[in-house]
């Protein structure tokens, strides 16, 4: 369970083994154990004593911006068997594995992109032609991608972020077809936001590299050092790799959201300069949709588990890989 503090006023304290959350309709006592993060935004407050029982609970605490980024976090010393991992992992990033590793992740971020285009209903014959281009189209640049060659990733670097662009704007250009009228984009806009679809995807897609980073945190994994991602500076980068496989999940619960037709203008603000940003009501809907559907049990190479263990499971095997390297 998350605790999830976005309402502003709204303060968080302790009360012996659990913590208090005061707001405007009264006090909660919420124990701690079963917690998994604490997210505060802008205008809440957690006192010293509820981050000191978040320390010793293992609890992360993530302070978030109002697009659901995380811009800090407080985590136990306890995670992972950090010098060890981070040696192997410099050494990976530079190794002909890291090649293999990456084309991987990119070459399954655009199947799962034609998957969520064929699951989705189709109403009429123009649109499923439409759909079938797309999905073909993705088809010629999975293999692409699969046939990279390379001793380093920096080797295959400028071809692979190329046909990953190229896919992703054939792929959002796809998805706008099962869109209400009133939502279309014209195109994948961040930072911010240019339409309220895009504002649900970037807040989603906040919360999912906040969710990762921690499980990276957690496996002793040094976030900051990146593999196909490794030109930002003081950006936690291997997020961004990482990210690429579970991003589908995030467009499934926004678009079962959009689809359905339950945004309301309670959902979002508009500010003068044309940009999107989800409000309190619109938050809380997608958190509550997006914990809900990451705490599904589902089957990978065999195992069951909820999506979120499935990434937790990622990064244990990736902190194993990046061992072999010491």
């Amino acid at each position: 369970m998350e605790l999830i503090l976005n309402t502003f006023g709204t303060s968080l304290s302790r009360d012996n083994e659990a913590f208090q959350i005061i707001h405007k309709d009264g006090k909660q006592r919420v124990p701690a154990q079963g917690i998994k993060s604490i997210q505060i935004s802008r205008g809440a407050q957690i006192t010293s004593d509820a981050v000191l029982l978040a320390i010793e609970n293992e609890i992360e605490v993530l302070f978030m911006d109002k697009s659901g980024t995380p811009l800090g976090r407080i985590w136990s010393p306890k995670y992972g068997s950090v010098s060890t991992i981070r040696k192997g992992q410099l050494a990976f990033t530079f190794s002909k594995e890291a090649v293999s590793w990456i084309i991987d992740i990119v070459a399954q971020k655009i199947d799962n992109q034609q998957a969520l285009l064929l699951m989705m209903k189709v109403e009429d014959s123009a649109t499923n032609n439409q759909i079938q281009k797309a999905v073909t189209r993705l088809e010629d640049y999975r293999n692409k991608v699969r046939h990279l060659k390379g001793d380093i990733v920096t080797d295959i670097a400028p071809s692979l972020r190329g046909w990953e662009g190229v896919s992703s704007q054939i792929y959002f250009k796809a998805l706008n077809l099962f869109i209400p009228d009133k939502y279309k984009f014209d195109k994948r806009s961040q930072h911010p936001a240019m339409d309220v679809v895009n504002a649900f995807l970037n807040y989603g897609y906040g919360l999912l590299y906040a969710r990762i980073e921690g499980l990276l945190i957690r496996a002793g994994i040094d976030p900051y050092v990146g593999v196909f991602h490794r030109d930002d500076y003081n950006r936690p980068v291997l997020v961004y790799d990482v990210i690429e496989l579970y991003r589908i999940w995030v467009d499934y619960v926004v678009m079962s959201l959009v689809t359905q037709e339950v945004i309301t203008d309670e959902y979002y603000s508009i500010r003068d300069d044309g940009s999107y940003w989800l409000e309190g009501l619109g938050r809380r809907v997608l958190i509550q949709s997006f914990n809900d559907y990451f705490e599904e049990v589902i089957t990978v190479s065999g195992v069951s588990r909820s999506r979120e263990n499935q990434i937790l499971l990622f990064t244990q095997s990736l902190a194993q890989t990046f061992k072999k390297f010491n």
